[in-house]
């Protein structure tokens, strides 16, 4: 066990709001063992980014980790060869250029429709009615599961996210997990026979035709499926409700003096989706006088890294005037998220612009509050809005 010093933690107060215990951790003991999970959390942004790319010592592998056990083993799990085999079998899927020229008028279609059915309403929750249902529909093409209902995709993937972050063992919330991974598999098999007749731009049908292991394809499903949907998602919702309680950041849009993209980039550096990622330390290391022992379990946390004082004045504040793009909410390494290009234009050219084009008068409901709540994964959970209603 590495000599790192321990401090502890609420888990409580840790998932209600992570970001008071990770300051105190990147001024008092940045690289810090915490009981509670088990692990030795990074918490500063320039060490997060020079050791996920020591992948010899902070390896991605893991075979005793919870995505390995309750998903396979997929490319988030593998490192060299290995991961860069499974990331070019599904580059066609996911490269900029299908984004741009395949998906993107996809992510149109889909969000005009949910736009035109809200609109006559006057008032929803739009986290589920747009956020979830949204992304839930563009991981239908993307992962070629088009026989799921987005409502379908969003379960499996929560049950997938609760599952891998179950570091406290609740026996449930792994029942509901391997539940969710195997109405994936099942949905596999129904579209196998439909994609091989029919290929498309599809993971599925991309690498089906790469000619990748059945494990391989199933697990790297499951994996598009359990960040592909949760990200997106919390990053709609979350970026639609940062614009509507910080007005003067808003404005900034209204006036042109900040695009969408610096609103998604802000959003995702000041609340980033996925929060943390974990590593196994493959041989003995040390960082910081904190000397490390192979088979230890670390976080990089990339929610603390994206508030680092070093990096951003005021970090815990939302400012579109900042720089934000250097941010880490999609890694800092070889394992850099593999959907960002997808994930930047559902939510900075679709989802934010179309909704405040259709709402142009959208508010936050003042009679229900908005909660959020997440470390390794966090997010708003509700956004109850009004507008006027359209015919």
């Amino acid at each position: 066990m590495s000599n790192a010093p321990e401090m502890s933690v609420d888990m409580a107060a840790f998932w209600q709001d992570p970001y008071p215990d990770l300051a105190r951790m990147r001024t008092e003991a940045p690289i810090a063992f915490v009981p509670e999970l088990g692990a030795t959390l990074f918490t500063k942004r320039d060490d997060i980014v020079v050791c996920e790319k020591q992948i010899d010592i902070f390896s991605s592998y893991q075979p005793q980790g919870l995505m390995s056990v309750l998903m396979g083993e997929n490319l988030m799990r593998k490192d060299g060869e290995n991961h860069l085999a499974e990331r070019k079998a599904i580059f066609p899927t996911i490269s900029p250029r299908t984004v741009r020229e395949h998906w993107r008028s996809l992510f149109e279609a889909d969000a005009a429709q949910i736009l035109d059915e809200l609109a006559p309403e006057g008032r929803s929750d739009l986290f589920h009615s747009y956020a979830m249902r949204l992304s839930g529909e563009a991981l239908k093409h993307i992962t070629g599961l088009t026989n799921f209902h987005w409502q379908e995709m969003d379960s499996c993937s929560q049950g997938m996210i609760d599952g891998i972050a179950n570091y406290i063992g609740d026996k449930e919330v792994e029942a509901r997990c391997h539940k969710a991974t195997a109405r994936i598999d099942a949905a596999i098999d129904d579209m196998i026979p439909v994609l091989k007749k029919t290929p498309d731009y599809s993971m599925l049908s991309v690498m089906l035709e790469a000619g990748l292991p059945m494990d391989s394809v199933r697990a790297n499903i499951k994996l598009t499926i359990s960040g592909g949907q949760n990200e997106p998602r919390d990053a709609i919702a979350g970026a639609i409700w940062a614009l509507l309680v910080h007005p003067d950041q808003f404005d900034r849009v209204k006036n042109g003096e900040a695009t969408w993209a610096q609103a998604f980039d802000e959003y995702v550096r000041w609340i980033s989706p996925i929060g943390m990622s974990p590593r196994r330390v493959a041989r003995a290391h040390s960082v910081r006088d904190v000397a490390f022992e192979p088979e230890e379990r670390i976080f990089f946390m990339f929610g603390s890294a994206n508030r680092d004082e070093d990096h951003y004045v005021d970090g815990d504040r939302f400012d579109m005037a900042r720089d934000a793009s250097k941010h880490i909410a999609f890694g800092a390494g070889p394992h850099f998220c593999a959907g960002a290009a997808a994930s930047k234009s559902l939510i900075a050219e679709v989802a934010l612009p179309r909704i405040f084009e259709r709402l142009p008068d959208l508010a936050l409901d003042p009679d229900e509050p908005v909660r959020l709540g997440g470390w390794a994964f966090r997010g708003v959970l509700n956004l109850p809005c009004t507008w006027q209603k359209q015919a």
